[in-house]
């Protein structure tokens, strides 16, 4: 596949995670390497959406380290307990954050970052080994949409990491 993406324009979020994720999935089809991987998935959500910034965080002893991501430079380890990355990693569902002020304990890695979604992927023991982190620098910009396309888009993060990682 060329790597290129085809985004529908004026589509809503919905439509263009429709379009997006087939494209993701033969993207990453013919590599094996479990990083080049995420690195194009991280990739091809700053370009298709322009996300303030996309990145990976995954487990590594007792903490998450940051992997693959597109943006400014990021906190580079987030203990199990902190941050939003944290909380859906201890609670294992995904967590929505409106607004970044208004969340307990908050890390602030960027300042412009206003809004976030962080959603956890599950290996062949239901434990979590990653966290796709994605931040806006807009209040109030994931919804029901956007948790819904990124969740497809953590089972297709599974299934890869179940035969390359």
């Amino acid at each position: 596949m060329a790597e290129s993406l085809f985004v529908p324009e004026n589509s809503s979020r919905k439509e263009i995670y429709d379009s997006l994720i087939p494209q993701i999935e033969a993207l990453v089809s013919g590599e094996d390497d479990f990083i080049a991987n995420l690195s194009n998935i991280a990739a091809a959500l700053k370009q298709t959406f322009n996300f303030f910034w996309v990145g990976f965080y995954l487990r590594k002893n007792n903490q998450l380290v940051l992997g693959p991501f597109q943006g400014s430079i990021a906190c580079t380890r987030i203990d199990f307990d902190k941050g939003v990355c944290g909380h859906a990693y201890t609670t294992q569902q995904t967590v929505l954050v409106p607004d970044v002020d208004a969340f307990p304990g908050h890390i602030a890695c960027a300042s412009e970052s206003r809004s976030e979604i962080v959603l956890p992927a599950f290996d062949v023991n239901q434990e979590v080994f990653l966290v796709l982190d994605v931040d806006s620098n807009k209040l109030d910009d994931f919804h029901e949409e956007d948790r819904e396309g990124l969740e497809k888009l953590m089972r297709i993060i599974e299934k890869l990491a179940r035969t390359n990682y």
